[in-house]
């Protein structure tokens, strides 16, 4: 039965959707098949989205460094790293997979898809950079770059305007406030280098319980990572 839905899958409406045409059509499908419908369908002789989830992670992250060293010269490694987290976060991604209606496509097996598959922020994200691995591949970097950069349009121009990036450390603290918890404690655990280069390494603390560690050039920065490891570890906990 799932077999059939798959062979029923409008794969050109989904190119339609996505402004492109697949040489390789097997790299779509792949893009958004779910390791949930492998499990429950043994003889589906095709690979989950998970390698291609992994290239098309750093193919995104090189396109959107690329991006930000050339549009932002004067800002300094530390900001163009928290710009860059903000843009290639996990809800940032799912935000997008959603505007093209990606779960529309996703082929998912049935506890997946009985659980709120097809709008699971995770789920919505990893199809994402999936589908960037698998427009890499097919098309080459050119393409793939055209196509994440225009989805992140609104994004890049809402930081050319002037407004910051998301701030985690924020985040963090009205999350932890909400569950009636004390405010988060920030601490320097390492610093390594020469004075002119050094390298610092801090936790948040809640409770006296670590929930990230992240490292910089500056403590600013390095307590900003730490935030944003705790933020994505707090929002996969809870839902």
């Amino acid at each position: 039965m799932l077999y059939f839905i798959w062979k029923m899958i409008d794969w050109d409406d989904c190119q339609e959707n996505l402004g492109t045409t697949f040489q390789r059509i097997y790299l779509l499908e792949q893009a958004f098949t779910h390791l949930s419908y492998l499990n429950e369908n043994p003889d589906f002789d095709g690979p989950s989205n998970e390698r291609l989830e992994f290239l098309g992670d750093s193919v995104l992250n090189f396109i959107v460094t690329e991006k930000l060293y050339k549009e932002f010269p004067k800002l300094t490694e530390g900001d163009l790293t928290e710009i860059r987290s903000s843009l290639v976060c996990r809800d940032t991604l799912a935000g997008l997979a959603s505007s093209l209606k990606l779960g529309n496509w996703l082929l998912l097996g049935r506890g997946e898809e009985a659980n709120g598959g097809r709008t699971k922020t995770s789920n919505l994200a990893n199809t994402m950079e999936s589908l960037i691995g698998a427009l890499y591949l097919d098309q080459g970097l050119a393409k793939a770059r055209r196509f994440v950069l225009n989805q992140l349009k609104p994004e890049l121009e809402r930081i050319q305007a002037g407004k910051t990036a998301q701030n985690y450390k924020a985040l963090v603290q009205e999350f932890i406030q909400g569950q009636k918890k004390p405010t988060p404690i920030y601490r320097l655990v390492q610093t390594n280098g020469p004075d002119h280069s050094k390298q610092f390494t801090a936790e948040i603390l809640v409770e006296g319980e670590a929930l990230g560690r992240g490292t910089g050039k500056s403590k600013k920065t390095a307590e900003s990572q730490a935030a944003k490891v705790a933020w994505e570890k707090l929002r996969c906990n809870h839902g």
